[in-house]
């Protein structure tokens, strides 16, 4: 398909496609597919894929590729986030996939990611809502971005992932611990204030903006009814504070119980409330939901910056 930019996105619970017309819109994709993974599932003690995890990830990608191809897509930028990025088997699964479908999965940099996703909530909000603060919790790491133009001046990646924080903080258990919970919180409010250092105060005055699955979906949960609607565009810390003791009454088989938890998320879900809950209060919140995020930064890049994309980002932006 001529005229086209396409970008494969897989990552820990899904494979997605889009593709979108270069005289089009982002809002209005040509195509779109998502494959689902469980890629969370995958991993062994040492932070290696499993055969099981390894044979989904190729599945998904010639499921992707064949979808293209017969859609007359050749050109798919194909990228991995850091469930298998950080993986210890990372090299092999890129490969394995590489030799079965003919794709190569290219890995950002947590930075990279970070400005990405930057650069998608200055195309969702555009300049009318000024200097951006942008957060997003995923399931590996989380990226904090931040920029007054149409890219980040500030960005940083922390290994406070909701799935990687469910992990060491053993939050995944029936019952897990306020003292675990209290740790964890405290760790995180830690790193963050650490990484964003002098600039804090500075970061503090901008709009803040979350744009991940974890932030919209606490969203939604926590959205709470005015004048008969459900405020989901906007996340409010005090809402995060009432929501964590209820994940944590239930044991994670039956977290997605609270109505807009999804199964596959729920496991994680108290971990990614916790860090969120630490990031709105760094932050000084509320958060505006943005709905897109590093797969529309990449579209976007592709776009209008196809050379610096494909030969690295990070070259704008200050990290530690």
């Amino acid at each position: 398909m001529r005229g086209t930019v396409a970008v494969l996105d897989v990552g820990s619970f899904s494979a997605r496609l889009l593709v979108v017309d270069r005289g089009g819109s982002l809002l209005e994709p040509v195509l779109s597919h998502k494959t689902r993974l469980r890629l969370d599932r995958a991993l062994d003690l040492s932070g290696r894929l499993r055969s099981d995890g390894v044979e989904a990830i190729v599945s998904a990608v010639r499921v992707a590729d064949d979808i293209a191809t017969r859609h007359g897509v050749d050109d798919v930028f194909c990228f991995a986030t850091s469930s298998i990025r950080d993986s210890g088997n990372a090299d092999e699964v890129v490969t394995r996939v590489e030799s079965e479908t003919g794709r190569r999965l290219r890995f950002f940099s947590g930075i990279d990611e970070a400005r990405l996703s930057y650069r998608a909530a200055r195309a969702w909000f555009g300049a009318g809502m000024g200097p951006l603060s942008v957060l997003d919790v995923g399931g590996g790491t989380v990226e904090l971005a931040a920029g007054s133009g149409l890219h980040a001046d500030f960005a940083r990646s922390l290994p406070l992932g909701a799935r990687e924080t469910t992990r060491a903080w053993r939050l995944d258990t029936d019952r897990p611990s306020e003292e675990a919970i209290a740790a964890l919180r405290s760790h995180a409010i830690e790193e963050i204030r650490e990484a964003l250092g002098e600039d804090e105060a500075r970061l503090r005055e901008f709009g803040i903006v979350g744009c991940s699955k974890v932030l919209r979906q606490l969203a939604v949960v926590a959205g709470r009814r005015r004048k008969g609607t459900i405020r989901t565009r906007e996340l409010h810390v005090e809402d995060v504070r009432e929501l964590i003791p209820r994940l944590a009454a239930l044991p994670p088989s039956r977290r997605s119980e609270v109505p807009g938890i999804s199964r596959p998320r729920a496991r994680q879900s108290l971990a990614g409330a916790v860090v969120a809950e630490a990031l709105l209060t760094v932050f000084g919140g509320p958060a505006a939901i943005c709905p897109w995020s590093t797969t529309h930064g990449v579209l976007l890049s592709l776009l209008h910056d196809a050379d610096e994309l494909r030969e690295g980002l990070g070259k704008r932006v200050s990290a530690a």
